[in-house]
């Protein structure tokens, strides 16, 4: 683990405001609180290094920093480090459009080719407007770039613009164009003047360069990058990235952050002056789709999820970069919020850590107890395990036998020994053993979610237990058998994943199905109405050698 007793570091550091004693006091109690879960979530999440801010409507209450920034050299986390705050970017990117809207330069409602007909954008559906792209209802898929390897291809809708949401940093990486060309200047240079500069963050970044990387708190992935990740697992120091796009290309300090919470729940108010107008932050804040991603109970505004906490209105989003996790809760009811950010990918964003900091401000204030800290997460800890026990067999005769514990523990019994399955950030699980380390094993009911476990797949190994009623043996299209294999782009943003068969269909690792177009090309099954798409090109040999995946480029390369 990245944290042991010995190695836990707390540093404090108070707003710059000066404050009565007794509001230190008042709060006393949930920073002895919060640096207690903190320290424990930590260390079950192996996570190097983390900031936190809370902040509410008159000043910061308190920033800290935990943990380490240099593993190998053991060095801590210093207050004036960045961490990249990844997708809470899009909050800004959006109170940007805004502002250029209450200036008169944009209409929300007017079709975004009407301001960038150079975009290529395929559709058989109603016009795709600034208001499609704010709130993730656009159609488009949502992780490809705005200019695609092939000139003529062009980005394909997969609904009407407005019926669904689905998450798309492509929509926000064209709103920092759009910007970009009403402002007359770079994304980067309009978001630190319009944003940054008027909030006083003049510690933070709009624009991820080697110019910053030495502000920048060392930061950590995965150290096998095309498997699944233990939450123990080993980490490796991430690459040098240069970013800067609408999506999410903000460095910050825990203190700026603590800046940027003070004026959202102060509902676009800043220190010098508003960075919103009241009724372009009612404009923000509406929710205006259901998105469930963020919580059962969330939709979605501008660049931020809009969600409810006991009858008051919470703003939230995370982040995820690719070595950096972080999380934003903000009750703008009760006038508080806090930000966390962890310096490693390893899958979870610290959204616990940033709930339970709002929780115990709220707390504070109305002058109740502390909360109690949050039950401890163990990476072995398996709700209701005695579900997945049993006996799963395979169309060939081989077996799984899983049996479960006491505790919620789960474990398979493999050549002799009895292995402990660990939890994973997608509800699957992990096996930690070599023989089980390029797959998560996932766990399917008869019907739905009350009902009795019948199978259980890894990778394309699939077995059945008495429970099941359906086929047992499956064949895959012949012409399909050209398409299995491992396919990688060596971009820090994309990586690597293997297509194989899973009961007849084709499937991500296993995991997620593929649904054929034509003889080449397939949908992803996850969702009826997703709009991404892979396509099999360059067949040589009986294997195809070149993968697109919504538009972006993978290549095969020969590894199991």
């Amino acid at each position: 683990m990245a944290l042991t007793a010995g190695r836990f570091f707390v540093t404090e550091s108070r707003a710059a405001e000066t404050h009565p004693a007794a509001e230190d006091t008042k709060f006393k109690d949930a920073f002895v609180a919060l640096d207690g879960f903190v320290k424990q979530y930590m260390r079950e999440m192996n996570s190097p290094g983390m900031i936190l801010v809370l902040s509410d409507r008159a000043r910061i209450r308190r920033t800290a920093t935990y943990g380490l920034s240099d593993l190998e050299q053991n060095r801590r986390v210093a207050p004036n480090q960045l961490f990249h705050i990844g997708s809470i970017s899009k909050s800004f990117t959006a109170i940007a459009v805004l502002q250029l809207r209450e200036e008169g330069k944009l209409d929300l409602d007017k079709p975004i080719l009407d301001y960038l007909p150079w975009l290529k954008i395929e559709t058989k559906y109603a016009s795709i407007t600034v208001h499609h792209l704010l709130t993730h209802t656009s159609g488009l898929p949502g992780n490809v770039s705005i200019f695609l390897s092939d000139p003529a291809a062009k980005h394909k809708t997969g609904f009407a613009p407005g019926e669904h949401f689905h998450y798309c940093n492509l929509g926000f990486d064209i709103l920092g164009h759009l910007i970009s060309q009403l402002d007359k200047r770079t994304y980067g240079e309009s978001i630190r003047r319009r944003i940054l500069q008027p909030l006083g963050m003049n510690a933070s970044e709009p624009t991820i360069n080697s110019d910053v990387r030495d502000r920048t708190a060392k930061n950590y992935i995965a150290y096998h990058d095309e498997r699944p990740s233990p939450r123990s697992g080993k980490l490796a120091e991430a690459p040098q990235l240069i970013f800067e796009k609408g999506s999410g290309s903000i460095a910050s300090t825990a203190g700026d952050m603590g800046l940027y919470i003070k004026m959202l729940v102060n509902r676009g108010k800043g220190a010098k002056r508003r960075v919103l107008s009241e009724d372009s932050f009612k404009l923000f804040t509406k929710p205006y789709i259901k998105a469930k991603e963020f919580s059962p109970t969330a939709s979605y505004g501008y660049g931020i999820a809009v969600d409810q906490l006991d009858g008051h209105t919470i703003l939230r989003h995370t982040g995820g970069m690719v070595s950096f996790m972080s999380a934003m809760q903000v009750d703008i009811d009760e006038g508080v919020g806090a930000f966390a950010s962890i310096n490693a990918m390893q899958g979870y964003r610290p959204n616990p850590v940033a709930m339970y900091a709002l929780k115990t401000m709220r707390a504070a204030n109305a002058n109740q107890s502390m909360l109690p800290r949050p039950a401890p997460n163990p990476l072995t800890r398996i709700e209701k395990a005695a579900d997945y026990a049993g006996v799963f067999t395979a169309p060939d005769g081989r077996k799984l036998v899983f049996t479960s514990a006491a505790g919620n523990a789960l474990f398979v019994l493999y050549k002799g020994k009895r292995l402990q399955l660990e939890t994973t950030a997608g509800g699957k699980f992990l096996i930690p053993h070599r023989d089980f380390d390029r797959f998560l094993i996932s766990f399917s009911r008869e019907k739905g979610k009350d009902t009795p476990v019948t199978e259980v797949s890894y990778g394309a190994d699939w077995y059945a237990n008495d429970k099941y009623q359906g086929e047992r043996n499956f064949s895959l299209p012949k012409e399909w058998s050209a398409f299995v294999g491992h396919y990688r782009n060596d971009s820090p943003w994309i990586g690597s994943f293997r297509i194989m068969q899973l009961k007849g269909k084709l499937s991500i690792d296993g995991l997620l199905p593929l649904e054929a177009v034509d003889f080449n090309t397939f949908r992803l099954a996850d969702k009826p109405q997703s709009p991404e798409w892979i396509a099999f090109l360059d067949v040589v040999g009986g294997k195809a050698m070149h993968l697109k995946f919504s538009g972006e480029d993978y290549w095969r390369v020969e590894s199991k």
